[in-house]
């Protein structure tokens, strides 16, 4: 019997009602499927039912890669590594669905290195993936709210996302103490081109460093009190940093990346 690794943010998922709604999101017959953190492949299972082209299946756990294995034979393709490490763009010829039971503890870490590397042509057609919820509500959270942030901003740049639902620590072997939330992402037509996501990243750090106080201290810090952009943007500069939409942030990048050539 394998135990969970705290280290790692193991929590299996187990109720096979929950498990029976994630596998019928969407069809994935003769897809091809990328599953992070697979565990001890319960979720696995339903999946292969639906019959999809091929399996890929990421697990850094040495003691699952090796249960997978014997599991499943040679139904899955197994990679036993870290999904940080992994250059998707490179194991694929074609888009993927993607399924992902995050560890907890990293999981941020992920979404953010995908939304990062993401180039105009995307390689997945879709993700389906669980957050603890209060990591979800952030992602998912809208300006004007106290959860509104930086990770709200990256992750709804190129994407669209929506809340599935919300599952009880019940349905996690060990449980968990907190909620989860299962998100769905899917690409965005059309979004605002920013040439390098670092320079959004930077200026979303810098307004919410102090996410409590006006914005006017950290935008003379990113445009030296540049007041043809604030007349642009028509930027109230007493507003506070979660009372910008995000257009007014994708923005902001631009102009600092033109400040910047």
């Amino acid at each position: 019997m394998i135990k969970a690794k705290k280290s790692l943010g193991q929590n299996f998922l187990v109720d096979k009602n929950i498990l029976d709604k994630i596998s019928n999101i969407i069809d994935i017959k003769d897809k091809l499927i990328l599953e992070i953190g697979p565990g001890t492949g319960n979720l696995t299972s339903y999946i292969l039912d639906k019959k999809p082209k091929q399996i890929f299946v990421v697990e850094k756990d040495n003691e699952l890669a090796i249960q997978l294995k014997n599991k499943f034979n040679n139904q899955l393709i197994i990679i036993n590594d870290d999904i940080l490490k992994i250059d998707e763009t490179a194991l694929f010829n074609e888009k993927v669905i993607v399924f992902g039971n995050l560890p907890y503890n990293i999981s941020t870490e992920i979404l953010s290195k995908w939304i990062i590397n993401l180039k105009n042509n995307f390689w997945f057609d879709c993700l389906i993936l669980m957050f603890q919820k209060e990591v979800a509500d952030r992602i998912i959270a809208e300006f004007n709210s106290s959860n509104y942030g930086r990770l709200s901003i990256m992750s709804n740049w190129k994407l669209n996302i929506k809340k599935i639902f919300d599952i009880k620590p019940e349905a996690f072997s060990p449980k968990p103490k907190v909620y989860s939330s299962l998100l769905y992402f899917y690409p965005k037509k059309n979004f605002i081109k920013i040439n390098n996501p670092k320079n959004l990243e930077k200026v979303t750090r810098i307004f919410f460093n102090q996410r409590r106080k006006m914005i006017k201290k950290p935008y003379n810090q990113l445009f030296n009190g540049d007041q043809r952009i604030v007349n642009k943007l028509k930027i109230n500069l007493n507003l506070r940093p979660q009372n910008l939409n995000l257009d007014t942030y994708y923005k902001l990048a631009c102009e600092y990346e033109n400040l910047r050539c």
